[in-house]
């Protein structure tokens, strides 16, 4: 059994954002982590990041091709991803961490256009959007309040812009359906509003609230990390063990 994670919007390198939860689950489960490099946000060649949402979903089946068994996380946009990826016989359990579990033919845009205080994105040119209006500070306070200066600035320097497409590609799958799903309401979150979180726990298997802010596997991978044993617990004693 591994974990593969797919990292939200807007940011780069998700083995950085998953390793304190990685490392404390390595630790104490002996369970192996990757993190999916998303086309849109960069991280693989500029042809595949034209994709958009398409290719982010492409590559999280290419990283489930190669496991038997996986616990999917998906954070924030990462839930969109899943959706569009569709089902897949290695996925073991689903994950949503402050996510969303969009219908066909939803779009990320038209999920955060919900929201009461919206994160503010502009236009970087090039069919690119990043977040507009932030520094260090400010994002580490809406994002990581609960993280402490050090890690808010390393974070800081993980904000990238993404292909608009991966907002505003209707989904085509919703590979959340029929699949046994646990999803972490963040209800301290700052940035998704916990109202749109448990409507979207609601779609899940079962729902937990942890009393943290956006990224909990940065800010309290203990608690993650509990969760995600138990989801191990439950797999074995369905007799899902895998590599």
């Amino acid at each position: 059994m591994q974990v593969v994670f797919v990292h939200g919007a807007l940011v780069r390198d998700g083995q950085w954002w998953w390793e304190p939860t990685a490392s404390l689950l390595r630790e104490r489960a002996g369970v192996e982590s990757r993190s999916v490099a998303l086309p849109s946000c960069g991280e693989t060649t500029p042809e595949e990041a034209r994709g958009g949402l398409a290719a982010d979903a492409a590559a999280l089946r290419r990283v489930l091709d190669d496991v038997d068994s996986a616990i999917v996380v998906g954070h924030s946009y990462g839930g969109t991803v899943i959706a569009e990826a569709g089902s897949h016989p290695a996925v073991a359990h689903l994950l949503y961490v402050s996510s969303y579990l969009p219908d066909v033919c939803a779009s990320q845009g038209a999920i955060m256009s919900t929201e009461v205080d919206p994160v503010t994105v502009a236009d970087t040119g090039d069919g690119m959007i990043g977040v507009s209006g932030y520094d260090a500070a400010s994002f580490g306070d809406r994002f990581l309040h609960d993280a402490d200066e050090t890690i808010q600035r390393e974070a800081w320097d993980r904000v990238t812009a993404q292909v608009v497409g991966a907002f505003t590609t209707p989904t085509t799958a919703a590979g959340w359906q029929g699949v046994d799903s646990t999803y972490i309401v963040c209800a301290d979150d700052r940035s998704t509003s916990p109202t749109l979180q448990r409507s979207h726990a609601q779609r899940a298997t079962r729902s937990v609230e942890l009393p943290t802010g956006h990224h909990p596997f940065i800010s309290r991978p203990d608690l993650v990390v509990e969760q995600v044993e138990a989801l191990l617990r439950q797999s074995r004693r369905r007799g899902r063990v895998g590599s």
